[in-house]
């Protein structure tokens, strides 16, 4: 049902008038361009949805909340804003890419990147500095100032739909009864992770593990003789053993879409890589 959703989104998209909830274009890089856009009123919570509007060339990209191993992250200073604070932000989920065997993940082309805010006053001002990388020939750290009046905020749903369709690509948390991933094992010597997979309810090939953005970095997954397991190799000189009762997020795509789950490493019998994957 969410893959629907997401493609009526996109052809509606087009029919809809440009209302007054966003700022200006402002152009951080040739080619590349940013704004702040608000679907409008906050709800009866008291929560209102905004994002972060990427327009890129398709060969140009930025990057996810764990950047990767050359990556920049995004970082976003409320500190001009008044009568808001930022609740959540949400991530779709990202590419994974692998070049001069580093491993980043990235967003190319055209992005949105959702943004969950508490306002506490109708008079109140979303102001924030953005940094965040941008990369084609060269990356840069690119930086704008973005600032929008709540008063001056009407409901926009041409802005609101960008956001739906942004949120969802979110991975949101697993809610079936049978479970996509089981145990995942620390191989101390091996420097992996073993995940224990349901092939049917999940792409392997999909399957991204992360932590925050200081944590342990884990790279792309690599087959097994064994169809309900994958391997995670952990990247970077680190302490393994420090990594046991970790929380890992799990985000991958399913026939339903994208979805997430949380499990703790354990620490298991240890076993070779090269053993394991094909």
């Amino acid at each position: 049902m969410r893959i629907s959703i997401a493609l009526l989104i996109s052809a509606c998209l087009a029919c809809l008038p440009a209302q007054a909830g966003e700022t200006a274009w402002q152009e951080i890089a040739p080619g590349v361009a940013v704004r702040l856009i608000s679907a409008g009123a906050p709800d009866a919570s008291g929560k209102a949805l905004f994002a972060l509007e990427i327009d890129m060339p398709e060969d140009t990209k930025t990057y996810w909340r764990v950047p990767g191993e050359t990556g920049l992250p995004l970082e976003l200073d409320f500190a001009g804003s008044r009568g808001v604070t930022l609740v959540d932000q949400h991530w779709p989920l990202p590419q994974r890419e692998k070049v001069a065997g580093y491993l980043d993940y990235v967003y190319y082309g055209h992005t949105v990147l959702p943004l969950e805010l508490a306002v506490a006053s109708e008079d109140g001002l979303v102001d924030i500095e953005a940094t965040l990388g941008v990369c084609s020939d060269i990356c840069v750290p690119a930086q704008a100032r973005l600032t929008l009046p709540l008063a001056e905020m009407a409901p926009d749903s041409a802005n609101a739909l960008r956001i739906d369709q942004a949120l969802a690509d979110v991975p949101i948390a697993w809610d079936g009864a049978a479970q996509p991933i089981g145990a995942a094992t620390l191989l101390l010597d091996a420097g992996a992770i073993a995940v224990e997979i349901d092939p049917t309810l999940l792409d392997p090939s999909s399957l991204i593990a992360a932590t925050d953005l200081d944590g342990p970095l884990f790279g792309a997954p690599q087959k097994s003789p064994q169809d309900n397991l994958v391997l995670l190799p952990i990247l970077g000189k680190t302490d393994n053993s420090a990594l046991e009762g970790m929380e890992v997020e799990f985000s991958f795509m399913s026939p339903r879409g994208a979805y997430q789950v949380s499990r703790t490493l354990e620490t298991g019998p240890d076993a070779d890589v090269d053993e394991l994957a094909e």
